[in-house]
């Protein structure tokens, strides 16, 4: 019987999951779907490859470990001939310890646990969806992979802070996000064009959590995100940079809880903040109200800003990529920013452009656009199979 193997990525109020099959160079994917709502009313969607979309009515207010439970029964039901062979989550932060991913036994899923103070918003959703998924199948290896260790092995200046160096040897430090979906694109970007791949690499990875990667031979040399998942673009509901200095205004002269800032940072801010109107690109773009508009030129000036410094940090540009909801998706963002970056050498063909093409770069430039769709999924899916030995034929 072939190997298959799931893939979990469980978040605040949904868990993400994907069925392969281990049986070809690159996972093959099968099924993907996802529970929202848990807590509240919960929906169950899948869609099978080839095939059609669905809804699967689920009962009210499932807990973490009873919507996987739920999405283990549908796999075991319509696959019975699927034999899972282990279990891949996403892993927000590995912290200083894990820099590839592993096999998750206790020790591991302690360690794991002393690392929630460093992502209080995601790590405990991920540890739920672990725990779920070893309750469901305890004798199916489970791995672990992070989104922290793309951008391990930084060197010291792009990794450290301005303050005491005890600090940054506690692992008070940048770690970087989006590790799992920057890993795919320089693996996928190899494919296309291996040439470019190996030179000087931006990816642009533009979504409702957004940052920037910049690479060197496939490999991260810094990001826009550092210590927390805050710091660096603006993103859909979250600040990105911000003068240190206004917050500690806000907690001494204005009083603010440390709970209450909290929530400003992360859940008030952002293009939501901005425009008063959505943390949703695509209702910004559609919208007449000035602040609307205002926010997607502040959000296209931030990329500017950081595209021209990464571009510093890795001493010239050879690629740019675009990736993730709003990079994948938004015309109009992508052509804001290249129009700021002429000088860098990046002609944008707007016709391509405007139809998504995967190539929208003028012919005659010396410096590639790309559109590149990500996949975190298959990326999980393909350490999973490494790191379980489950195939020989994965490279």
């Amino acid at each position: 019987m072939a190997d298959h193997v799931v893939t979990l990525n469980a978040g605040s109020s949904s868990v993400k999951f994907a069925l392969y099959a281990a049986d070809e160079e690159w996972p093959r994917l099968i099924v993907s779907g996802r529970v929202e709502g848990l807590g509240a009313k919960p929906r169950f969607h899948v869609a099978v490859v080839g095939g059609r979309a669905s809804d699967i009515p689920l009962p009210p207010k499932l807990t973490h470990k009873k919507a996987i439970a739920a999405i283990f029964e549908w796999i075991e039901d319509a696959y019975p001939g699927a034999a899972v062979s282990a279990i891949g989550h996403r892993v927000v932060h590995g912290g200083l310890r894990f820099a590839s991913p592993v096999i998750i036994d206790a020790e591991t899923l302690a360690q794991l646990r002393e690392l929630i103070s460093l992502a209080p918003l995601h790590q405990p959703h991920n540890l739920a969806g672990i725990e779920g998924a070893c309750e469901a199948f305890p004798h199916v290896p489970q791995v672990a992979c992070f989104d922290t260790a793309f951008h391990r092995g930084h060197a010291f200046v792009d990794d450290a802070y301005a303050l005491p160096y005890s600090y940054y040897e506690r692992g008070l430090r940048r770690f970087g996000f989006h590790g799992l979906s920057y890993e795919y694109i320089a693996r996928r970007l190899r494919a296309i064009d291996p040439i470019h791949a190996e030179g000087g690499v931006i990816v642009a990875h533009l979504g409702n959590g957004a940052s920037l990667c910049a690479m060197k031979g496939g490999r991260s040399i810094a990001t826009t995100m550092g210590f927390s998942a805050l710091e660096g673009l603006p993103m859909g509901t979250r600040c990105g940079q911000i003068d240190p200095g206004l917050l500690l205004y806000l907690l001494q002269s204005e009083a603010t809880a440390p709970e209450e800032l909290s929530r400003l940072l992360y859940e008030r801010s952002g293009l939501l903040g901005l425009s008063g109107v959505s943390h949703d690109m695509r209702a910004l773009e559609a919208s007449k109200e000035p602040r609307a508009q205002a926010a997607i030129a502040y959000f296209i000036h931030r990329v500017k800003i950081e595209i021209a410094a990464l571009t510093a940090v890795i001493g010239g540009l050879d690629a740019l990529v675009f990736t993730a909801g709003i990079g994948e998706r938004s015309p109009r963002i992508r052509a804001g920013v290249v129009e700021g970056l002429g000088w860098l050498g990046l002609a944008l063909d707007a016709a391509a452009n405007a139809r998504d093409d995967s190539l929208i770069s003028v012919s005659q430039s010396r410096i590639p656009i790309f559109v590149t769709p990500t996949d975190e999924e298959a990326m999980i899916a393909r350490h999973t199979i490494e790191t379980a030995g489950l195939s020989e034929t994965v490279r």
